[in-house]
Parts: C-alpha cells; structure tokens; sequence
C-alpha cells in the first residue's frame, strides 16, 4: 500500500468489525495458559520496575487491557480504530482507552513503566517498524518491561474478509521471532527471550519479552 494508505484501509476494516471482534475473541485468552504465563511474567516484571502505568498499544477492544488490570496492573489501551475503542469502553467501563496510532503515538518521553504490542504490529510495514520501535524506546522507563505478540512465518497476505464475514483490506505481516529480536535490539531494547507458541489466538505465534535499555 501506498502512503499512509495502509493506516486508512486498517481503521476502516477494524472499525467495520469491532462488534463481531470483541464477540469472537474474548475468551480466547482463557484457552491459551501460555500466553496467560507470558502476560502473567510481564505483569511480574511491571512490579519489579517500581509499579505504574502500563500501554496496550493496539488493544482492539481491550481483552488485553482487562486482564491486565486483574493481575494488579494499572493498564490502559490506545487503538487506531474509533470503532474498536468504542466498544472497548462498553465492554470495560472504567478503564481508560484513547484513539491513537503507534506510528505517532502521542505520549510523553518515558510515561509508562511497560509497554505491550499483542497481534498489533501484524499490520506495520517492515519499513515502518524501526519508527515504531523508536516510538516504544521513547515512552517506556528505561529498565521497563516490552512485550510483543505477533504471528510467525515469512510472508505478507491480504485479509479481505473477517470476524463476521466483513470486508476487510488489511496486509498480515508474519515474522521471524529473531527478525523482531533483532529489530528490537538495533533501537534500544534487550531482548530477555522469545519464543513459539501454538494458541486460538494463532496457528503458529511469537513472543519476545524484551527490557527498555537503561
């Protein structure tokens, strides 16, 4: 996609899936306990940092973001698409959801104690991750826990129908644990593990838990 073009055509598809999304994916957490563990060790880490605000960059309608906050976090999420925060404030009333993009996330130099990409760079251009990245670098504590889920493999496909049968024009990005490792390192971070997991949430999935440099 051209341009910012991309970052349209994701708004738009999410914002047309939001109600179905937040249906079909909310107890997906509840059949995965490795992922349970990652976002249980991440929440761990959060603590030993001295406590504070966490960022769900990506949260979609704020599955993430909530179980977060049951593990004693004080989470908040930041979506591209209105449509998903919209649900996300009425599924969770009470926790706090922003409109925002992780291409110019709008939050002060060194805000959070942690950061957590879960299945949301699955949409960024390799050439956009290093600005990503850089924008992660920038609002999380040095010391502070990053942790990222995303779906493995080598290739990109276009998704043009999903969660309901809507249209969707969104490229799915699948990646190496050790390309996002890498990534990660070159800005800033060091990268404490990785891994591959089999879950509802994907077929063949990533994790890589990585530390803001001090």
């Amino acid at each position: 996609m051209d341009g910012d073009d991309w970052l349209a055509d994701t708004r738009t598809s999410y914002d047309r899936v939001a109600v179905d999304y937040a249906r079909l994916v909310h107890d997906l957490l509840a059949q995965s306990p490795h992922e349970r563990a990652a976002l249980a060790l991440f929440a761990e880490l959060v603590g030993a940092a001295g406590g504070g605000s966490v960022a769900d960059v990506g949260c979609g309608t704020g599955r993430i973001t909530a179980h977060l906050r049951t593990l004693g976090i004080d989470a908040f999420g930041i979506d591209l698409s209105p449509g998903m925060i919209a649900v996300a404030r009425r599924n969770h009333p009470g926790l706090r959801f922003e409109v925002g993009s992780m291409t110019d996330l709008d939050l002060p130099d060194g805000s959070v104690t942690g950061l957590i990409a879960w299945y949301s760079l699955i949409h960024i251009p390799d050439d956009q991750l290093g600005a990503v990245f850089a924008h992660f670098r920038r609002v999380v504590r040095p010391g502070g826990p990053l942790l990222l889920g995303f779906h493995v493999g080598d290739e990109t496909t276009v998704k043009t129908e999903g969660y309901g049968g809507h249209p969707m024009k969104v490229d799915v990005h699948r990646r190496q644990p050790a390309q996002l490792a890498g990534r990660l390192q070159a800005s800033g971070f060091r990268v404490e593990s990785q891994t591959t997991l089999t879950s509802p949430e994907s077929r063949l999935g990533g994790i890589v838990l990585g530390r803001r440099e001090t």
